[in-house]
């Protein structure tokens, strides 16, 4: 009774058979499939197989059949390529933000759109180094949480609304320390993005009146609230690239337009930075000048000084102030 059952899905387990088992290079007989059909206790007979390969290939699977010194049939293309799933797998491994635990998952999910031959070739490309990764899963869930109060359902849970969440940061002890006393932030979620490894939310703050960030993996409790979401106007023509350009390592700071002077061999290391639109202006032999809007910051300073002599900033005279001062305290600390 149980087989004449199992005939009913037969399909099914046939495609399932030809995906995991086959590819490009690697094919089965039919006495293989009728075979491997038996260990799901299903009699298959030649006859039926070539029809339920016909209606397979009907359906969309693409399915090669090759003779040579024994007649194998092949699946030649697959939802996902093997060079995708490389890069799909390049990416769970080096985002710093997802645990060993769920990459491997992840990676282990991925491997089930290839075949168990091409399975094999990605587990060869997944090593262990010593990459930094999260120590817990809760940013894993703290993205899926923001995106649906982005996404603005209008539902019972995610209502158009401003989230409420407390905001952590690591103390000398490695212990988490809440930001200011535990303070609950009341923010309206707009947008998120991904920087120098770290994911982070574009939110506004009404009460500041001002467009703010936030790194996901330091937010905690994060709540819809029932306050209705606001700030829409400031996010109609929001540009999310430029935003990040201007925010170096996003850490904030006032918006600045900077006039620096570079010498000739950073211009690759400057367009890579600023984007290709960049104006350069007043080239010589030796270096060019070039404004750009910033929000100025240690960070900021600190990239700036990196460049030694190669970088000067021209203006405004506050940054070349704040620039003197940071140099003055660095050098400080080895007199």
């Amino acid at each position: 009774m149980a087989k004449k059952s199992n005939q009913k899905i037969k399909l099914l387990y046939l495609m399932k058979i030809l995906l995991e088992n086959t590819d490009d290079e690697h094919g089965m007989t039919l006495a293989e499939i009728s075979d491997a059909l038996g260990e799901y206790g299903i009699d298959a007979e030649r006859k039926t197989l070539y029809n339920d390969i016909e209606v397979l290939c009907l359906f969309g699977l693409d399915i090669d059949k090759r003779k040579g010194k024994s007649v194998t049939y092949h699946v030649i293309s697959r939802e996902f390529e093997l060079p995708e799933l490389k890069l799909l797998v390049d990416a769970v491994q080096s985002s710093r933000f997802i645990t060993h635990k769920k990459s491997n998952e992840l990676i282990k999910k991925i491997e089930g759109f290839a075949s168990r031959y091409e399975a094999q070739e990605l587990q060869r490309q997944v090593f262990v180094s010593n990459r930094i990764k999260a120590m817990n899963e809760s940013i894993y869930y703290n993205v899926d949480k923001l995106h649906s109060a982005i996404a603005q359902r209008r539902d019972a849970i995610n209502r158009d609304a401003k989230i409420a969440f407390q905001y952590f940061t690591w103390d000398e002890h490695k212990q988490k320390k809440l930001r200011h006393d535990g303070k609950i932030y009341r923010i309206s979620p707009w947008a998120l993005t991904w920087d120098d490894e770290n994911y982070y939310m574009i939110g506004y703050d009404s009460d500041e009146n001002k467009i703010k960030h936030y790194r996901v993996d330091k937010m905690t409790k994060i709540q819809p609230t029932e306050e209705k979401r606001d700030g829409a106007e400031f996010f109609a023509d929001f540009d999310m690239a430029l935003y990040s350009k201007q925010t170096f390592g996003m850490y904030g700071g006032r918006e600045e337009t900077v006039t620096l002077r570079c010498e000739n061999k950073l211009a690759n290391v400057m367009i890579d930075k600023f984007g290709f639109d960049t104006a350069f202006s007043n080239i010589t032999d030796t270096h060019f000048d070039m404004r750009v809007k910033v929000f100025v910051s240690p960070v900021f300073l600190t990239w700036i000084m990196n460049f030694g002599a190669d970088v000067t900033v021209l203006s405004p005279e506050s940054v070349k102030d704040e620039l003197t001062a940071l140099a003055a305290d660095v050098l400080a600390q080895y007199k």
